[in-house]
């Protein structure tokens, strides 16, 4: 069986935006008189904004109408954004562009499937926007990861079957949205955490793009 696309995640596949979406989360949440850990953020991986701000809400015990809670997570990704202006190309995990040369050289085609509304912002930091040949608008997808519309949205719009496609994620909730969409599927992280992952890589520089085409 051919594979003809691979589908990234962003945040801790690409690049590393956690420690960002913490340090604003953390803010945020201290405003709020929540206490929010390391540990706590990392059940927001994957976890779109509104989910993301449900769960620090409900942490605390705090009941918001609809309204104020739009605010509070505007107020975030401000905070958010002025965070990740900082990045550079700097910034793109090691074996990257190596990868996506790779891909290219073979006739894959690259799909990015992020959660993150700001997407496009940390592209054109990262300088990898022109790497893709299509990138899902968080904002047009009704339902968040683990749901699978976010990949196969991606899937669609590079008019490529699902079962030749291969998702890339590092958490649990964006492996599940890729196994529902019935992908293959690689894990970049822990291999006990991800183990649900057709194969595991704990980084994607050590993607063996030879391995995948073989195995899968």
């Amino acid at each position: 069986m051919s594979i003809n696309a691979f589908i990234f995640d962003l945040d801790g596949v690409l690049t590393d935006t956690a420690e960002y979406h913490y340090l604003a989360w953390a803010e945020l949440a201290n405003e709020l008189g929540i206490a929010f850990s390391r540990e706590d953020n990392e059940h927001l991986k994957g976890v779109d904004r509104m989910a993301s701000l449900a769960f620090i809400l409900d942490k605390g015990g705090i009941t918001l109408d609809e309204d104020k809670k739009l605010q509070l997570a505007d107020k975030k990704n401000q905070h958010y954004q002025q965070l990740i202006n900082r990045m550079s190309p700097e910034d793109l995990f090691e074996g990257v562009l190596p990868l996506f040369d790779q891909l290219k050289q073979q006739g894959i085609r690259i799909g990015l499937a992020s959660a993150s509304k700001n997407a496009a912002l940390v592209l054109t930091r990262l300088g990898i926007t022109d790497a893709f040949d299509y990138i899902a608008d968080a904002a047009k997808i009704a339902q968040g990861k683990p749901h699978p519309e976010i990949f196969l949205t991606v899937a669609k719009a590079l008019d490529i079957p699902v079962h030749s496609c291969v998702g890339v994620e590092d958490s649990i909730a964006g492996l599940h949205s890729i196994l529902d969409a019935g992908m293959h599927s690689i894990g970049i992280g822990d291999a006990e955490v991800l183990a649900a992952a057709d194969l595991v890589y704990p980084t994607i520089g050590q993607l063996d793009l030879a391995e995948i085409t073989t195995e899968f």
